[in-house]
Parts: C-alpha cells; sequence; structure tokens
C-alpha cells in the first residue's frame, strides 16, 4: 500500500488557507489535517484537541528531547509545534495529511522530508488581499498594514513551494488542490517502492534472456 503524502500548505494571511482546508475535508475522503501543539493559553471556543493541543512548556521541551515533533518553533514565547506519532500514523495508513503552518516551518519540513509536498495559497492579486483582510472587519487599519507587511516578506520565498495556487473561487482551487495532490502521487519520488518492485522483475527477465 502507497503511504500517504506529507502536504505542507502556507500562505498569506487573508489567503483564504481555513476554508479552503475545511472545503477539501468535507469534499474528499482521504485527507486528515494535522493539529498542532503549542503552550499558549486556549482562547475563547477553543478546544484541547480541536483546534490544538493545550500543553505547557515542560511537557513540550520533553517532548522536543524525545524528538517528537517534525517541526516546532517559538512564537511570542510560545511553543507551536507538529507532533510527530499523528502525521506518521496516519500516512502509514494512507491519508494525506495536510500541515497548515507558516513558511519557515514549511522550509524545515522540507529539509526533513524531501517527498513531502509544498502548496502556496494566495489570492489573484495584492488589492485582492487587502480587500479580504479589510472585509473581514475583525482588524484595526494597523493590524491589517502589519499583516500586508508580513505578506511581503512571505512573498520573497513563494519560490521554494511546488506549486503556487490561487484561491479566486474556492470551489474550483479546492478540485485544482487535489488535482495537484493526485499528481504528486505519480511522482518518482513518492513511487519508490513501485520502481524497486518493476526493476527487480526486469532483472529477471534480463537474466533469462542472457542465458
Amino acid at each position: 500500500m502507497q503511504k500517504g503524502i506529507l502536504i505542507v500548505l502556507s500562505g498569506f494571511s487573508g489567503a483564504g488557507k481555513g476554508t479552503l482546508v475545511k472545503k477539501l475535508l468535507q469534499t474528499y475522503d482521504n485527507y486528515a489535517l494535522s493539529i498542532s501543539m503549542t503552550t499558549r493559553q486556549p482562547r475563547t471556543g477553543e478546544r484541547d484537541g480541536r483546534e490544538y493541543f493545550f500543553t505547557d512548556k515542560e511537557h513540550f521541551e520533553e517532548k522536543i528531547r524525545e524528538n517528537g515533533f517534525i517541526e516546532y518553533a517559538n512564537y511570542c514565547g510560545n511553543y507551536y509545534g507538529t507532533p510527530r506519532a499523528y502525521v506518521e500514523e496516519q500516512l502509514a495508513a494512507a491519508r494525506d495529511v495536510i500541515l497548515e503552518i507558516e513558511i519557515q516551518g514549511a522550509l524545515k519540513i522540507k529539509e526533513k522530508f524531501p517527498e513531502s509536498l509544498l502548496l502556496f495559497v494566495t489570492p489573484p492579486s495584492a488589492a485582492e488581499l487587502e480587500r479580504r483582510l479589510v472585509g473581514r472587519g475583525t482588524e484595526a487599519p494597523e493590524i491589517i498594514r502589519k499583516r500586508l507587511a508580513r505578506a511581503s516578506e512571505e512573498s520573497e520565498g513563494m519560490e521554494a513551494y511546488d506549486y503556487i495556487v490561487v484561491n479566486d473561487n474556492l470551489d474550483v482551487c479546492v478540485e485544482e488542490l487535489h488535482s495537484l495532490v493526485e499528481a504528486a502521487r505519480r511522482a518518482p519520488v513518492r513511487r519508490e517502492a513501485f520502481i524497486k518492485e518493476i526493476r527487480e522483475e526486469l532483472k529477471g527477465f534480463a537474466k533469462g534472456a542472457e542465458q
């Protein structure tokens, strides 16, 4: 059985990553969303095991020593990390695991897992990104300016991704994402077991031809 694909999904704040992932999970049954572990306090409405696995600093650092994370980072005094056990369990069960993380974490994962698939989600234009951020109506103008400045920095790393996905129409974008994953499944880097098997069989034929 072919293992699942480790999918790293990044994108600008306001690009619609969360909505995209939610729709993808609702539409197709082969995906699993990895839940990060964090030492920050739960926000109103958040539940342990749904948005995050909430823990304390001591337990998190113990898991770091045990190599229990695929990647982790410290943001604003709190740890965030991707638990290794859940991801490996889902991949072994042939499910495609989605990690929704920032560029720094994505590049770390690509180093450790060269066979991972990196997808970057963006609106069709910077003007549309600003419109979406303003349209949410949840943040002050100065926060939106900071998010746009951050997006400018993040855009410098877009070439590191395997594919750029323009989120203009949600349904079309979900189909495109799924198609890219299905195509990636056929790449030689993810078919090593099949290549090895057919190569060995062909060697047997070749030996027979030599006799």
